[in-house]
């Protein structure tokens, strides 16, 4: 397919495969705290659950707050709101650069979307000082072992910034035991998350009630990987 074909089909795809979601869903009952979600968002369809994981921890989306998470997800991230087109286009070209290093490193290979719900792939600096696309802060980026000044800043390579990011994660999920509770505390810090595991006795991030970014940050990672990755699962063909 060329890249023109590519980028019509995705554009017509994402529209399609929110709209399918929501008219096959089936409510369940809500465990975790729904605040700032669709009201009108139900069940996903049966047929869909199978990959809807994230590193092979699968979303339980027959809990109908998790469900509606999801699609929120999914409606902020489509061709009318970001224009994720336009990220589809830089995943191909800077995926290939990402994947190995992840392998490399232990880290599964769904970590690739989060420099696009990070930073989308830009090296912007954000309102907190973070930088590059994978949006490390300068302490610890130096923690990492990555140079931070201001003619020389590393977080602005990608293959370092790449290899600083794998060491956090890494060392993230050799605290919690758990890759979601990992892209968490990459979010949030491991001292925040940490903290709501002993006050909340919980450490399931499903189940855990967290600031709203952090709430619903593994959500965007899983619809950044569904729209991007896999819109024929929902049954589209080339156009």
């Amino acid at each position: 397919m060329t890249q023109k074909r590519s980028i019509t089909f995705f554009v017509m795809a994402v529209p399609i495969i929110i709209s399918t979601l929501v008219n096959s869903a089936n409510s369940n009952k809500n465990v975790t705290n729904s605040a700032s979600l669709p009201k009108d968002a139900k069940a996903l369809p049966g047929n869909a659950n199978d990959d809807l994981s994230f590193c092979n921890e699968a979303l339980p989306v027959n809990d109908a707050t998790v469900t509606r998470k999801l699609l929120y997800s999914l409606q902020k991230n489509d061709y009318k709101t970001i224009q994720s087109n336009i990220l589809q286009i830089k995943a191909i070209k800077i995926f290939p650069i990402i994947d190995p290093i992840l392998k490399a490193y232990g880290i599964p290979d769904d970590f690739k979307y989060m420099p696009l719900v990070e930073s989308g792939l830009n090296a912007g600096t954000s309102p907190k000082g973070a930088k590059g696309v994978w949006q490390l802060m300068a302490g610890t980026a130096r923690i990492l072992g990555l140079r931070v000044g201001r003619k020389d800043d590393e977080r602005l390579n990608l293959q370092k910034s790449t290899v600083a990011a794998c060491k956090h994660i890494r060392d993230l999920h050799a605290e919690f035991n758990s890759w979601t509770l990992a892209a968490a505390a990459y979010n949030d810090g491991d001292g925040k998350i940490a903290r709501a595991i002993n006050k909340q006795n919980e450490d399931n991030y499903f189940r855990m009630h967290l600031n709203h970014e952090t709430g619903t940050y593994v959500y965007k990672l899983v619809a950044m990987k569904e729209i991007i990755s896999q819109p024929e699962k929902y049954g589209y063909k080339n156009i």
